[in-house]
């Protein structure tokens, strides 16, 4: 089995991966940084985000592990001091797994030409400066005028991100869906919005067509400049993301751990 490591910069992280490197040679599996079978996650949630985004369009299957170099993540479940019991699970890996749906975004340019993204936890559309006014879409049909700050589109697995900030629902990763949230949005006597998130399953699309060409479209960490787009489409991605079920986490369990007992 090959094995790649996505580390940030870190020096608590250096370590780890040293450690785990120097396990990985000892035990026989083979170290492959450009096609991995597994690739190993080590710093925090953002760090794990950047493993999705490098290595998330190799044509064969991956599957990920996210190693925190300090209190376990959302994505993570191994700590730095585990480095001999994950090697061990390595080792003695069968191709278990667990699947996570994931957002499709693509930006439609004046041109014609279209865009593709892919996002594990979320992506938005926003104003930086002043008010975005937007027509939302449902499928072919428009469904509210908005007006705010902006819209985020999540993941269920990215619910409990910035669309918990927005008042969102928290969605169990079996169900295939995203949700849009409003980001301050503005209702009065004049203008409305549903003022509630929106949750749309696999097969249907959210639409954003903002009014003016002075907006920011992010995904994940990644920042789109906008020029000369007319629309976003958001729905869930075909694919999905894979991750190593050595020990990993019941979703609520999860949810649990992070906003309720804490680690």
């Amino acid at each position: 089995m090959k094995i790649a490591i996505y580390h940030n910069d870190l020096t608590k992280s250096q370590g780890i991966v040293n450690h785990l490197k120097q396990a990985i040679a000892e035990r026989g599996l083979i170290l492959d940084n450009q096609n991995p079978d597994v690739v190993i996650s080590v710093g925090g949630d953002g760090t794990l985000l950047g493993a999705f985004h490098h290595y998330i369009d190799l044509p064969q299957e991956v599957r990920f592990v996210g190693l925190h170099t300090g209190h376990l993540g959302f994505y993570t479940d191994w700590l730095g001091s585990e480095v001999p019991e994950l090697v061990d699970s390595l080792v003695h890996d069968s191709g278990q797994k667990v699947a996570y749906p994931i957002l499709q975004m693509q930006t439609q340019h004046q041109d014609g030409s279209i865009k593709t993204y892919l996002a594990l936890n979320e992506a938005t559309v926003k104003q930086p400066v002043g008010t975005l006014v937007a027509d939302i879409c449902l499928g072919s049909q428009t469904f509210e005028l908005f007006r705010g700050d902006g819209v985020a589109v999540s993941t269920p697995t990215g619910s409990t991100a910035y669309n918990k900030a927005n008042g969102g629902a928290v969605l169990h990763p079996d169900l295939a869906a995203i949700q849009m949230s409003e980001i301050a949005s503005i209702n009065n006597r004049v203008f409305r919005t549903l003022g509630s998130p929106l949750i749309v399953p696999r097969g249907q699309t959210i639409r954003v067509k903002p009014r003016s060409n002075r907006f920011l479209i992010t995904c994940d960490q990644l920042e789109i400049v906008a020029k000369n787009v007319v629309s976003v489409e958001f729905q869930v991605a075909d694919k999905q993301v894979y991750f190593a079920s050595y020990r990993h986490l019941d979703f609520w369990k999860r949810v649990q751990n992070a906003f309720i007992r804490g680690n």
